[in-house]
C-alpha cells in the first residue's frame, strides 16, 4: 500500500521523487523518504516520520543526483517514525532499497544477518531485503545478480527499487504480489508504483508482472524472471490526463470525485448501450450467448466497497437476468477451500487492479479451472490481466482514499452485465428498453441530487456529532446502508452500523436512543409500507430519523429527509448512494478530518 518512486537519467532527481511521492501519498502517508546516488558515487539518504511535505522541508538544496529512489509508507512492520521509514540501507551504505509488501520470512532472515554481522537500525521486514541483497554484492557482481540471489531466498510479497552506490548507472526493480510500473522517457526512465506518478512526465508505461524483475538505466530497460530468462513487454499507453491528479478548484480530492460522478457514469455507459435491441454491449467479457447460458451461478469477489458494489451488482443479476448471484469479502474467499463450480461464472471486482487479496482469489479460482471476468478501473492493472475477460470502468483516477465515482461506476458496470445477461436469458424487450432509458437518465439525476450538497452539508453537521449511527435499509436498500456506514467510518472515524430495517427489532433496536440517530433508505417501491413501519418503531423508542427517499415520509416518522430521484427499482440503489457520499464529506469535514487521508487507512491495499 506504500508508494515507490523512481528516476534515472540526466536530470536531478529529487525534483520528480519529491512530486511524485506527492501524488502517491494516498497510497501511504504516515512516512516518506528519498536516497540519491552521483556519478560520484555514494548515496544520499532524508526520511521522516510525517508526510510528503515534511520530507520536502527536510531535504537540502544540495541534496542532488541523476540516481534516486523514493518511498512513501503505510506501516505494516513497525511504528511510524524516522528510523523505521524507507529507504533502508545496509550497514556499509552502499544499497539503498524501498519496499512495498511484507516478507513472511523476514525474522528468520534477519536472525541469519545478525548471526553474520548485520546491524539493524528499524524494526521493519524491509531492511532485510538491504542487508540480504548486500551480502551477495560482492565485488564485480552485477546488481542485478545480488537481487536475484536475495529474492531466491524471500517468502512473501514485494514491489521493490533498489539502488547501489556502486553501480549508480541503474536502479534494479522486481514485483511479486505488489505492483510495479516503468515509465519511458528521452534518454530518461521513471518507476513508481502507480502510473498517477508518472502521467506529468510520460504515457509510455510498462507494467511488470509477478516474478519479473527489471534493470532500468537512462536509455532504456531489460526485463528478466528470477531465473534469469529474459523477458520481453511492451510498452502501453495511459490515457489519463494530469488534470485528473489536481484537485481542480474544490476543497478536497473527494468532493471533486464525488461531483465527478455524472461524467465518470457517461464514460461507463459510453458505446455500450444498445437502444435497438435493448441490451448491452460487452464484448469485453469474451463470453458468446451459449456460453452465457449455460452459466448457472454467479460469485462476485471484492474487498471494502468493492464488495458491497459486489453486493448490489448480485441483486442487479439475479432480478434482471434471474441467475443466482452473490457477492462475498475476496479477503476470506481462498481461506475457506472453496468449491469451483465450472458453470459458475466468477467476477472480481478492484478499483485498482492490484487489491492482493483480490488478486489472490482470481488467482485460486484459476488454479481450479474456474472462469473470472475483471470489474476494474485501471487498465493493464494486474487483475485485469489475470482474468479471462472484463470490463473497464473508465471511470478516471480516483485520488482520494474513500471511493465514490469507482463505486457507483462499478455498480453501473454491473447494471450492464445484468443487462447483458438478462436479454440473453428471459429479460423481455420492454424490461430492457426500461432499464436502457434508466442507464441514460443517470447522470442528470446524479446531477440533481449533487445540486443538494450545501443542503446536505447542514444536516451533516448537525449529525456528526453523535455518537454514532445506524443505516438501515432493506433488500435492494441494505448494500446502500452498508456502503453509507462504510463511508462514514471511513472519513468521519463516527461509529456506523448497517443492518436490514427487517432485522432492527431483531436485536439491534435496543440501541436506538436520541444519541442515535438512524439514515433509513426508504425508496418509492414494494416494501415502502414495510420501511415506514420500521421508521414508527424507531419513533417510538425517540430515535431520530435522517430519511433519504423518493417522498417524504410523514413529520412523526422522520426528522428530515433528503429528496432522490426517483429511477428505475433496480437502478434505483444507484442514486440512493450519492446523498450517503455527501453526508459523509461534509461530516469529516465538520469534525476537521483530513478526508482525503483518513487515518490507518490507504487506497490501493497491496498487501495482505
Amino acid at each position: 500500500m506504500c508508494g515507490i518512486v523512481a528516476y534515472i537519467g540526466p536530470k536531478d532527481a529529487t525534483p520528480f521523487l519529491l512530486e511524485g511521492l506527492a501524488r502517491l501519498e494516498y497510497r501511504g502517508y504516515d512516512s516518506a523518504g528519498v536516497a540519491v546516488a552521483g556519478r560520484t558515487g555514494g548515496i544520499k539518504v532524508r526520511k521522516v516520520k510525517g508526510r510528503v511535505a515534511d520530507l520536502a522541508a527536510a531535504v537540502p538544496a544540495r541534496f542532488k543526483g541523476s540516481t534516486g529512489i523514493g518511498h512513501t509508507r503505510w506501516a505494516t512492520h513497525g511504528v511510524p517514525s524516522d528510523a523505521n521509514a524507507h529507504p533502508h540501507l545496509d550497514n556499509a551504505e552502499r544499497i539503498a532499497v524501498v519496499h512495498n509488501g511484507i516478507i513472511e520470512n523476514a525474522d528468520e532472515l534477519r536472525a541469519k544477518l545478525a548471526a553474520d554481522g548485520a546491524v539493524f537500525r528499524s524494526e521493519t521486514d524491509t531492511e532485510v531485503l538491504g542487508h540480504l541483497i548486500a551480502a551477495h554484492a560482492a565485488e564485480g557482481v552485477e546488481l542485478e545478480e545480488a537481487v536475484r540471489a536475495a529474492l531466491g531466498k524471500v517468502v512473501g510479497t514485494y514491489g521493490i527499487a533498489v539502488l547501489d552506490a556502486e553501480q549508480p548507472d541503474r536502479i534494479v526493480v522486481a514485483r511479486n504480489g505488489s505492483p510495479i510500473v516503468l515509465g519511458i522517457g528521452e534518454k530518461e526512465m521513471f518507476v513508481a508504483s502507480d502510473v498517477s506518478a508518472l502521467v506529468r512526465y510520460t504515457r509510455q508505461v510498462v507494467h511488470l508482472e509477478d516474478g519479473e524483475l527489471a534493470t532500468v538505466r537512462a536509455d532504456g530497460f531489460r526485463t528478466f524472471t528470477e531465473d534469469a530468462r529474459t523477458t520481453h513487454r511492451q510498452p502501453s499507453t495511459v490515457d489519463w490526463e494530469i488534470d485528473s491528479y489536481d484537485t481542480g478548484g474544490y476543497e478536497h480530492f473527494l468532493l471533486k470525485e464525488i461531483h465527478e460522478q455524472p461524467g465518470s457514469v457517461e464514460r461507463t455507459l459510453g458505446g455500450r448501450l444498445d437502444e435497438r435491441f435493448a441490451t448491452a454491449h460487452l464484448g469485453g467479457l469474451n463470453l458468446d450467448a451459449r456460453e452465457l447460458r449455460e452459466i448457472r451461478r454467479v460469485k462476485i469477489l471484492g474487498c471494502g466497497s468493492a464488495y458491497y458494489a459486489g453486493e448490489m451488482g448480485a441483486q442487479l443479476i439475479e432480478e434482471l437476468a434471474r441467475i443466482p448471484a452473490h457477492s462475498e469479502p475476496a479477503s476470506e474467499f481462498r481461506y475457506r477451500n472453496p468449491v469451483i463450480e465450472a458453470d459458475t461464472l466468477y467476477i472480481a471486482v478492484s478499483q485498482s487492479g492490484e487489491t492482493y487479496d483480490t488478486l489472490a482469489a482470481v488467482q485460486e479460482v484459476k488454479r481450479k479451472g474456474g472462469r473470472v471476468l475483471g470489474v476494474v478501473n485501471t487498465v493493464g492493472s494486474a487483475i485485469a490481466r489475470e482474468c479471462d475477460g472484463g470490463i473497464y470502468l473508465h471511470a478516471g483516477p480516483e485520488i482520494s482514499v474513500a471511493s465514490t465515482k469507482a463505486f457507483t461506476s462499478t455498480v453501473v458496470a454491473f447494471a450492464l452485465i445484468a443487462l447483458h445477461f438478462g436479454r440473453i436469458h428471459d429479460l423481455s424487450p420492454a424490461d430492457g428498453r426500461r432499464i436502457v432509458s434508466a442507464l441514460k437518465a443517470l447522470p442528470d439525476q446524479i446531477r440533481e441530487v449533487l445540486a443538494q450538497s450545501d443542503a446536505i452539508a447542514e444536516l451533516a453537521a448537525e449529525y456528526a456529532h453523535s455518537e454514532g449511527m445506524m443505516f438501515i435499509g432493506r433488500v435492494r436498500g441494505y448494500p446502500v446502508a452498508r456502503e453509507g456506514a462504510q463511508k462514514l467510518k471511513e472519513i468521519s472515524y463516527v461509529h456506523a452500523e448497517a443492518y436490514p430495517a427487517s432485522e432492527l427489532k431483531h436485536g439491534p433496536l435496543a440501541l436506538i436512543s436520541p444519541e442515535l440517530p438512524t439514515v433509513a433508505l426508504v425508496p418509492d417501491d414494494e416494501l415502502l409500507d414495510k420501511n415506514l413501519t420500521t421508521l414508527g418503531e424507531i419513533k417510538a423508542r425517540s430515535g431520530r430519523v435522517l430519511a433519504v427517499a423518493h417522498r417524504r415520509p410523514e413529520a412523526k416518522l422522520a426528522d428530515h429527509c433528503i429528496l432522490v430521484p426517483k429511477s428505475e427499482p433496480e437502478l434505483d440503489p444507484l442514486l440512493l448512494n450519492i446523498p450517503l457520499q455527501l453526508l459523509a464529506y461534509h461530516a469529516a469535514v465538520a469534525l476537521g478530518r483530513d478526508v482525503d487521508k483518513p487515518r490507518n487507512l490507504a487506497k490501493s491495499v497491496t498487501v495482505e
